[in-house]
């Protein structure tokens, strides 16, 4: 008889080590679809194993262009939706594929180029007329082409100036991708191109690429966060999402974003409205 209830004590024990084991509970994970610029920064690479930290959450983070990753939104496919083109994220609030946006942070855009600067940019801070003056000279401008938020600002700017762009002309060339491989092909070409300063200072392969213009007011750059509407989607992670979205924009949040560097500089400001 104490054999047996020796043998009964030990079997639960068993079964209550394996079903607290780690290897077997299911972890507690995210989607969040965001644009190229917080993960080439090197910014989730600093914050995600904080926040797993503190809340045990593994968030997965796909990096495209903010097009790209809204559209992942739009179609399901992740919880949170982390971008920075204000006006394709308020419609997508509009649509109904979220209920809120939520700001997060700024940094700013800058015009970059090769030091022997043919277009004679240098050292303004006028973003329409050194996209006139790059025109004017038909100097190589390399676009990202990709319907990513730094590409939609691109674009603005580029109709400010009163200057139409298309594939078609010589000096103007979309690449079709990243930040990253964008930058590589202008290091390549010595041309010119938009960059949001983040990814830019976490960028290794200058070459001859300098910073030509920064500055200007209308190179700011917000980013936002929203979660993906689980009225529209019942899988949406909704608890585990909206954690991810109240502790960025917690002051714990806030901080950790301030204080990431890169070379003594820091590269995202937080300006969650509180």
């Amino acid at each position: 008889m104490r054999f047996r209830s020796t043998r009964l004590l030990v079997i639960a024990l068993t079964n209550i080590v394996f079903l607290a084991s780690p290897a077997t509970a299911q972890e507690k994970s995210i989607v969040v679809s965001s644009t190229t610029s917080t993960e080439q920064s090197g910014l989730f690479e600093f914050m995600l194993p904080i926040f797993k930290m503190k809340t045990g959450i593994n968030v997965k983070v796909v990096a495209v262009g903010t097009g790209q990753a809204l559209d992942i939104g739009r179609r399901g496919d992740a919880d949170v939706v982390f971008v920075h083109d204000k006006p394709a994220e308020e419609k997508f609030v509009e649509e109904g594929f979220s209920t809120k946006r939520n700001e997060v942070m700024y940094n700013d855009f800058v015009l970059i180029g090769p030091q022997s600067d043919p277009a004679r940019i240098g050292g303004g801070k006028d973003i329409q007329a050194a996209l006139q003056k790059i025109a004017t000279a038909q100097a190589p401008f390399i676009s990202r082409g990709d319907k990513s938020g730094t590409h939609a600002a691109e674009l603005r700017y580029w109709k400010s100036a009163g200057i139409t762009v298309l594939p078609t002309q010589t000096w103007y060339k979309e690449t079709g991708s990243g930040m990253g491989p964008a930058l590589n092909t202008a290091s390549a070409m010595n041309g010119y191109i938009l960059a949001d300063r983040a990814t830019w200072l976490s960028f290794k392969n200058r070459g001859d690429l300098v910073i030509l213009v920064q500055g200007d007011p209308k190179l700011f750059n917000q980013y936002g966060v929203m979660l993906v509407n689980p009225a529209k989607f019942p899988h949406v992670k909704k608890t585990e999402g909206q954690t991810f979205i109240d502790w960025l924009i917690s002051k714990n949040g806030q901080d950790v974003i301030a204080s990431y560097q890169i070379g003594g500089e820091q590269l995202f400001f937080p300006n969650a409205k509180k």
